[in-house]
């Protein structure tokens, strides 16, 4: 899945005295549940201010997840309406037909994930080792494409399903050799490791991994301009921070909010927003994301889950899994 680089920018300010109970007639009594990941990307900024609130004119609950199998379930159960997947998870879900909608493509990973060991110095070392990871997630995914591409056998490598704070605890207590697992953890883990192989290598060798919001296709049948409104407060959030970057720096007021979200390091934000390259509103419908490659990556990632015994079938087309429909309509709104 390619990207041109395109820059679009949209004041959040206007945005705000524009939009403002734009969708409030619709929305003052609709409560939305919206499952977020602790990742370090745009987005938490205006989850922090309470712009999204403000835009749609729902009542949120933010829930807090720590991986996208558990954010599908929540989804599968009714329990939340929006969700902050990876693309493994997403693929795995789709191929069960649970009926949801990818909304926006959050960002392709990058540097963001890796593979962290200690005491291995090749791929051909980690034959008996432990290794963590939150099976069925883009982690997950991208570890068993490396094991794949190096030629080593998954069987022969001890892989631990463990959370993201599970495996922060486990690396700390010395019960593991490695993890394959996404920042804020992996910074941490880095500082005692030697990184293997990073999601961008990954990439290279055929297994691109990306993250998503997705929402349940009852709820954006019932309520379009909450949907619609949601999808414009992400996408200004992204045109923000890629007109300019060097703002969100480690002493700004972006950085400590996100920080505050995710359990990141203040200082360590930026950085960590540079592992992923976030694409814009413009981009999401565009021929390259949701227009059409999202939906064959997904394709090919089911394919891949299925070779690995991970789902029991692949679906003829996921393109129903996919919809440029509200990045379309979220870029009308013009201020």
């Amino acid at each position: 899945m390619t990207i041109a680089r395109r820059t679009l920018l949209v004041s959040t300010a206007a945005l705000l005295l524009a939009t403002q109970g734009l969708f409030a007639a619709h929305a003052a009594d609709t409560t939305l549940t919206i499952g977020y990941q602790p990742i370090v990307e745009p987005s938490r900024v205006p989850q922090a201010d309470g712009t999204y609130e403000k835009v749609t004119g729902a009542k949120i609950n933010w829930q807090k997840f720590d991986g996208g199998a558990d954010v599908i379930a929540a989804l599968a159960s009714g329990s939340i309406d929006i969700g902050y997947v990876g693309s493994s998870p997403l693929a795995a879900a789709a191929s069960r037909e649970l009926p949801f909608e990818t909304i926006f493509v959050v960002g392709l990973i990058s540097e963001a994930e890796a593979l962290a060991v200690k005491g291995i110095s090749k791929p051909e070392e980690l034959a008996g080792k432990k290794i963590a990871t939150p099976f069925v997630s883009t982690a997950h995914y991208s570890l068993l494409t490396a094991l794949k591409h190096w030629n080593v056998d998954p069987k022969s490598v001890e892989i631990l399903n463990l959370r993201p704070p599970e495996i922060a605890a486990a690396w700390t207590r010395g019960d593991i050799d490695g993890a394959y697992v996404w920042d804020p953890v992996l910074s941490e883990i880095k500082k005692t490791s030697t990184v293997l192989a990073t999601s961008a290598d990954v990439a290279k060798w055929g297994g691109p991994t990306f993250d998503a919001w997705i929402v349940s296709k009852k709820f954006a049948e019932a309520h379009p301009d909450i949907v619609t409104g949601f999808v414009k407060v992400t996408g200004d959030a992204y045109a923000d921070y890629r007109a300019k970057p060097d703002a969100w720096n480690a002493t700004s007021t972006q950085a400590e909010k996100i920080a505050r979200l995710t359990g990141a390091k203040q200082e360590d934000v930026p950085a960590l927003l540079k592992g992923y390259y976030f694409p814009s509103l413009e981009e999401q419908a565009g021929a390259d994301l949701l227009g059409g490659a999202t939906a064959k990556a997904v394709a090919e990632t089911s394919a891949f889950l299925l070779e690995q015994g991970k789902i029991p079938a692949v679906l003829a087309d996921y393109g129903p899994y996919v919809s440029a429909r509200w990045a379309q309509e979220a870029a009308k709104l013009s201020f």
